[in-house]
């Protein structure tokens, strides 16, 4: 392997957020035998935990779902594909029409109408969605208007659900209304819109072709929707334990959950071919390595 691409929430990181001590030691060996290591998340990069972002061997993160590779050690960004702001607008526009909060990512930031931004402990319950969703946002009087103001193109476009049967309907319809959007899941109760080439899989690909590397020599790991496009990308791609079902079938091996340290245990046994350690095969497989 000469690239290893992780998604971070689910995947590298436990439900707490945190980096096991284990995952931290595979990656730091990995990236001692001169393998790339790239964070690859919904998040844009001010809002990768510091616990990651604070890595020394990180060069470059795929970041907003791919919307924005970004290269750390110059404080550039190596390919953007970002939604029109007047596409942004018209989508917003839908939306008002549901019963959601939604917000986007612009500049590398987060922004939210004031409204829809008070209503975000009734639609993100969990603890730590909702602190990055209070933290990560600006408030503004009304986020149409806003885009309006200053003309800027959008990263992102993210709304959250309290209705799960609406959210299937909704993701069903989005596909087909918005032709020209890429549409994907990072957490339960959430929707993302991106351009449609702003996805891990064909960001994970620009990125390898800068760097100069084949697919056969990239392994990938994640365990959601929007993870999908990278795992398939992939010439190995590991999906969690704790991956929904189509992380799953889209995966070539499945590994331990995110709480388990399963990054550490594919590594160890896929890279650095710890013997002890089990792996199952995917796709689909019930198996799982188990510590």
């Amino acid at each position: 392997m000469k690239l290893i691409a992780l998604d971070l929430d689910g995947t590298l990181l436990t439900t707490e957020k945190e980096l096991t001590a284990e995952n931290e030691a595979a990656l730091r060996r990995a990236a001692g035998a001169g393998i790339e290591i790239i964070p690859a998340t919904g998040r844009f990069y001010g809002a990768i935990p510091e616990n990651v972002r604070s890595l020394p061997y990180l060069h470059y993160a795929i970041t907003v779902n791919g919307a924005q590779i970004y290269d750390i050690r110059e404080d550039r960004p190596l390919f953007r594909s970002e939604i029109p702001w007047r596409r942004a607008v018209e989508i917003m526009e839908y939306l008002d029409t549901l019963p959601v909060i939604y917000d986007c990512y612009m500049d590398n930031w987060g922004w939210m109408t004031r409204v829809l931004y008070d209503r975000a402990a009734d639609f993100a319950p969990h603890r730590h969605s909702l602190e990055m969703l209070q933290k990560m946002r600006t408030p503004v009087p009304e986020l149409k208007a806003h885009l309006a103001e200053v003309g800027h193109d959008v990263q992102k476009i993210q709304m959250f659900f309290r209705d799960m049967e609406l959210r299937a309907r909704a993701m069903a319809d989005m596909k087909a209304r918005f032709p020209d959007l890429a549409v994907s899941s990072s957490i339960p109760r959430n929707v993302e819109l991106n351009s449609l080439e702003a996805t891990k899989g064909v960001a994970l690909e620009k990125l390898a072709t800068h760097l100069g590397i084949g697919r056969a020599d990239i392994m990938a790991f994640g365990d959601d929707l929007n993870d999908v496009t990278m795992l398939r990308t992939a010439g190995l791609g590991v999906a969690m334990a704790n991956a929904g079902p189509e992380a799953r079938d889209a995966a070539d091996w499945i590994t331990g959950s995110c709480d388990e340290s399963g990054v550490a245990l594919a590594l160890n046994r896929l890279v650095f071919s710890s013997e002890d350690v089990p792996v199952s095969a995917g796709p689909g497989t019930e198996q799982e390595i188990r510590l």
